[in-house]
């Protein structure tokens, strides 16, 4: 079986690898589709936190499955799945509360264990939806979008809520459409035009604005002073991420959706006089990925833009390193099975 395997920093090399073997509460899935996640790009840079290598990445994954046994959810041969990649233990005090998407013990398909990109995966039963009604492409792309609903469903946000969300990447697309799915005012926020006209295209955000010197002022005036009562940084990058108090209207809160392996500092007086709150979103729970689903289900998020790249699995090593350049201009790139 071919698999495509981080050996190293900037080192992806294609392999033959043991065929899984599934156990009594597993299926084995032939993967169809992968999405490649910023995640996948920062491991392969040397710059993910929680990794180590050598490692099979991939964990926006859509198959069809292949073998499973009896089971609960009515799962069968033939099925298309949708893929949950955070193998959580059940056991600690986050999976006790329902908050399995921080688990303890977190194993993460692609990034603490090895992940989907490769011919075929067992896959806990429990960590499969049936993608009924989508495509494969969507079907991979239900994690990705998982992280922006959980992040505006952790926030609460309301309708009519003025909401900023920072960075018009994929994981800020997602934040930014399930925002509108809540009903807020979106203001995006990227130094990127191209991706800004995306965010209002894709996404639906009713405000631009440039990440130059002049935004925050340019926030203050869309605003009429009162600056956003949800900010969500999905950048990514400690400079954004500290600076990203500044967006956040007195009494609001800042939500953390991009993981950055460095420290973030703030000035605390003006923490202090907004009162505000700080929240950190990692990953998702099945009902994110249910509520995704829903979504695409209804037709309620056209795809058609988000996905701008595609490759065969042949050719994922030599692809990704085009990826990386900033001329490839890539939203969302696609692995075919």
């Amino acid at each position: 079986m071919r698999a495509v395997v981080c050996e190293e920093v900037e080192h992806l090399t294609l392999q033959d690898i043991p065929e899984p073997e599934r156990t009594e509460h597993e299926a084995i899935v032939s993967i169809k589709r992968i999405g490649i996640c910023g995640t996948d790009l920062h491991a392969y840079k040397g710059n993910q936190p929680f990794f180590t290598y050598p490692r099979v990445l991939g964990h926006e994954l859509a198959g069809v499955i292949e073998d499973i046994g009896q089971n609960e959810a009515g799962l069968q041969i033939g099925d298309t799945v949708s893929i949950i990649p955070y193998l959580h233990c059940g056991r600690c005090i986050a999976c006790r509360s329902g908050k399995t998407n921080c688990c303890v013990s977190m194993q993460v398909m692609g990034v603490h264990v090895d992940g989907g990109m490769r011919e075929r995966i067992a896959v806990p039963v429990s960590h499969l939806l049936r993608a009924e009604g989508l495509t494969l492409d969507e079907a991979a792309m239900v994690e990705p979008l998982s992280i922006g609903a959980h992040a505006v469903r952790r926030a609460r946000i309301q309708p009519g809520e003025q909401v900023i969300v920072i960075g018009a990447g994929p994981i800020g697309l997602g934040v930014m459409a399930f925002a509108k799915q809540a009903g807020a005012r979106v203001i995006a926020v990227d130094r990127n035009q191209e991706r800004l006209e995306l965010s209002r295209s894709l996404a639906g955000a009713d405000i631009l604005v440039q990440a130059t010197g002049q935004a925050v002022e340019q926030v203050r005036e869309v605003t009429e002073g009162d600056y956003a009562t949800a900010v969500f940084d999905a950048t990514g990058n400690v400079n954004s991420m500290n600076e990203a108090i500044r967006y956040v209207a007195h009494g609001g809160q800042l939500i953390y959706v991009g993981l950055v392996k460095a420290d973030i500092t703030f000035h605390d007086p003006e923490f202090h006089k907004r009162e505000m709150s700080i929240l950190g979103s990692r990953n998702a729970t099945r009902e994110d990925f249910e509520q995704v689903m829903q979504v695409l289900q209804a037709k309620r998020l056209n795809l058609d833009a988000y996905i701008t790249h595609r490759t065969s699995f042949d050719q994922l090593p030599s692809a990704i390193e085009q990826w990386l350049l900033p001329e490839s201009k890539v939203v969302k790139a696609i692995v075919d099975l």
